[in-house]
């Protein structure tokens, strides 16, 4: 995995080796000392296009400023191939999108996860990548999701990073039969509107009459979290 601690260290390293300040190497980048410093320390890590310029000022190669952060061999090759502005960038898994979400452009992750998608990605994997993705690009894994290891905590987990559409592709996914009604739960939490469409599949035979105890259930949840709002 990506190491940015050791990617920080690294850059500083190489800093201080030329008898260069922070704030003239964040001259050269365009960037603030505030922004050179959180880099150093490993709390934050370059947007991938600068990874070019910070090899340029060094005079070291790419590869070998990537490798300082001990990348796994998938993550070094998506991060290169963004690097260079390759278009056709394809990781090898998703574990190594995962692994460098939280330092790539949503647009970035879009196109890398976009060939793994229609593969069909694990939903444990969504609910990772959930908070840095766009809308449609979870709708789009939503749709082809691989559910085996769903539970309903994990699902729940997932609730607050979707939008509607996302929301309805899991209900119907229940109404398929290929989720069990249980997992309504977080759905009705965190999705108003599910609630008359539930007692039109229980009166229709979609779902069990027991599904109007978990909507009275989730009913006196959200009113109690309400509640609690109100009191603070």
């Amino acid at each position: 995995m990506f190491d940015t601690k050791k990617f920080g260290g690294y850059l500083s390293r190489l800093r201080k080796n030329v008898d260069m300040t922070q704030m003239e190497l964040a001259d050269r980048l365009n960037l603030t000392r505030q922004a050179i410093s959180r880099y150093e320390r490993g709390d934050s890590f370059p947007d991938v296009s600068i990874l070019v310029l910070i090899a340029d000022i060094f005079n070291i190669t790419l590869d070998e400023l990537i490798g300082s952060g001990e990348p796994t061999r998938g993550e070094a090759m998506i991060l290169e191939g963004i690097a260079n502005d390759n278009e056709t960038v394809i990781a090898e898994n998703i574990e190594d999108i995962v692994s460098l979400a939280p330092y790539l452009k949503p647009s970035v992750l879009t196109k890398l996860s976009a060939g793994l998608s229609a593969q069909g990605i694990d939903i444990s994997n969504i609910i990772s990548l959930a908070e840095y993705l766009n809308d449609d690009s979870v709708i789009s894994m939503m749709e082809n999701a691989k559910f085996e290891t769903i539970s309903i905590d994990l699902l729940e987990k997932l609730m607050p990073f979707l939008e509607t559409k996302s929301k309805y592709t899991i209900f119907q996914k229940i109404l398929d039969g290929e989720l069990d009604w249980k997992f309504l739960r977080p759905l009705l939490i965190y999705s108003d509107g599910l609630h008359s469409q539930v007692e039109a599949a229980v009166v229709e035979g979609a779902l069990p009459w027991e599904a109007l105890d978990l909507m009275r259930e989730a009913w006196c949840e959200i009113w109690e979290r309400q509640r609690k709002n109100c009191e603070v």
